[in-house]
Parts: C-alpha cells; structure tokens; sequence
C-alpha cells in the first residue's frame, strides 16, 4: 500500500512520460504515424470497395427491374401478334352468324364455317402445331394420357383408341392425347374362359 503523500504525482496507467517508455520501441510517434497511415489507406479502400458494390447493387437492381419491363413487353407484342392471328377467324364467325340470322341458310351457314375451320387449321399449322398421331402406336406418356385399357388382339400398350385428340409444337407435347390402350391378348383369352 502506497503513503499518503499529498506531493507524490499521480499519474493516470498508460500515460507514462516519456523517459519511462521502452528503449525499443524507438521514437515517440513513428510507429503510430505508419500505422495511422496504414489504417487511413484500409479505410480509403474499404470505402472505396463498399461504394462500388453500392453501384454495382443498383446497377443490377436497375437492371432486373429494366428485364422485367422488356419482358412484360415481350409478352404483351406476343399476345398481340396471337390476337391478330385469329381475328380474320373472329370477324369470318360474325359475319357467318350476321348472315345466317338474315337467311336462315343452313347449308350457306355450315360452308362458311367450314371455311373458317380451314383458316383456323392452316393458322395452327403455321404456327408449328402438329397433331399426335395415336391409333396403332405403342403407348408413350410423354405424347398419350391412357384413360381406359381394355382387352384386344392388340399388343400389351398399344394404342387402340383416340378418344381426345393430343397436339405438340417444336417437340414439346402441349396436350396429350387420351387413349385407351390395349391390355393385349392375353388379357382377352382369360376375359373368355
């Protein structure tokens, strides 16, 4: 325990003057001049990186939210090229219709129709649609949805009925075709006995 002595100096821990610093820690104030320097280059850098990564992150922000628009765009043209594809078939129902309500023409009436219905195959096939072929072909998920399989002479999984037409475009089946599939002879030997 140290005297109460009112003369003696107090001096705060980690203030210690000058003469009391190590003899190899060199001068006073070099050693925190180059790390102060060091520092400020980090932090210069460091704001440096952060900034750019701000502008990267609006300018992909920017640049999601400008694909958004160019896309809903896109869709928007596409859906109005699609429109405009049967709108020759819309206005040939109309007037169809406008003339058979003045005639009362059935047999004008189904012609005109069946025109349209050639439109209406000849734009479908212009835009790539093809139908499924089914009848006679070996059953296949990908292309055929089998509702019912009934006995036949047939081959096991062969298709022997359509009963709902199957479409694909550019190898991509949009509707499969329902069928029903052959459970095979066999099937129609131990129907029998």
């Amino acid at each position: 325990m140290m005297p109460d002595n009112e003369d003696a100096v107090r001096v705060p821990h980690g203030n210690l003057p000058e003469d009391a610093a190590p003899a190899s820690a060199g001068p006073v104030g070099t050693e925190d001049t180059a790390a102060s320097r060091l520092l400020a280059e980090k932090d210069a850098e460091l704001a440096s990186t952060i900034d750019r990564l701000k502008r990267l992150q609006a300018e992909f922000e920017n640049y999601r939210k400008r694909s958004a628009r160019d896309i809903a765009a896109l869709r928007e043209r596409v859906a109005d090229d699609e429109i405009c594809s049967f709108l020759p078939l819309f206005d040939g129902l109309e007037r169809a219709f406008s003339v058979y309500g003045e005639t009362k023409d059935a047999a004008e009436f189904v012609a005109g129709v069946e025109k349209i219905f050639g439109q209406f195959h000849q734009i479908l096939e212009q835009k790539g649609l093809k139908r499924i072929c089914t009848v006679g072909e070996r059953f296949d998920p990908e292309f055929h949805e089998a509702l019912v399989s009934l006995p036949s002479d047939q081959e096991k999984n062969t298709v022997i009925e359509e009963l709902s037409p199957g479409y694909a475009r550019a190898g991509r089946t949009l509707q499969p075709s329902k069928v029903a599939v052959s459970q095979g002879p066999d099937a129609e030997e131990k129907e029998e006995s």
